[in-house]
């Protein structure tokens, strides 16, 4: 008697401001096609700047005052990041005037998508937002656009931001996580018990894929 392999459940605790959480899930993606590993995948909150101003800030000021970064070294990692998204198929088109964003309003549409059923395709579309065209994640009118991209309702997505009804939700989900330790993203959770930190490159992404295979959940 054949039985139904049961799915690996994935959480992802992230941000779509940051780059290595757009990798790191593209290469997961590629290792559970390869695999053919029945699975599914949430997404979770984590705010890179929380303490962010509604602006937001260049996104090269914001890196050297943060990581105390030069101009080369900035140079050098966004060099090696554009090099990692295209061998998994994302554009990185990182420009002088690219800015970095507070997500807390990001993360309430997300939240709102989540109960559509869209979480998933409004998190690809906002990677490729900020990431690949540049566009302003900080005004809540490109938010909605977005949103509307995809298929969701652009008068909701504003009235979600408007009120801030999922704030409290929001806000419980990254104090969740945050007290399960999880200080930096992408953080990966298979199964609920098993964390795997950063972007791990497709290789070991499918060695442990296999490596879960073989463990009784």
């Amino acid at each position: 008697m054949n039985t139904i392999p049961q799915k690996l459940h994935i959480d992802i605790v992230s941000d779509v401001v940051c780059p290595w959480c757009v990798i790191g899930y593209r290469q997961l993606a590629q290792a559970l096609a390869a695999s053919g590993t029945p699975h599914e995948i949430h997404w979770h909150p984590f705010e890179l700047n929380p303490a962010m101003p509604a602006e937001g800030q260049n996104m090269r000021e914001h890196i050297i005052e943060k990581y105390g970064s030069t101009k080369e070294q900035s140079d050098e990692s966004r060099t090696r990041m554009t090099k990692a998204g295209a061998d998994v198929g994302f554009e990185f088109r990182f420009a002088d005037d690219m800015r970095m964003h507070n997500t807390f309003n990001v993360h309430q549409l997300l939240h709102w998508a989540d109960r559509e059923g869209r979480s998933h395709d409004l998190k690809q579309a906002l990677f490729a937002a900020h990431f690949t065209h540049r566009r302003n994640l900080s005004d809540d009118a490109v938010l909605a656009d977005v949103a509307a991209e995809i298929g969701l309702e652009r008068a909701e997505a504003l009235s979600v931001i408007a009120d801030q009804r999922f704030a409290t939700e929001v806000r419980a989900a990254e104090h969740h996580w945050k007290s399960q330790g999880i200080e930096g993203v992408p953080a990966i959770i298979f199964n609920h018990r098993h964390l795997v930190s950063g972007a791990q490159g497709v290789e070991n992404f499918t060695q442990i894929l296999t490596q879960l295979a073989g463990k009784p959940d």
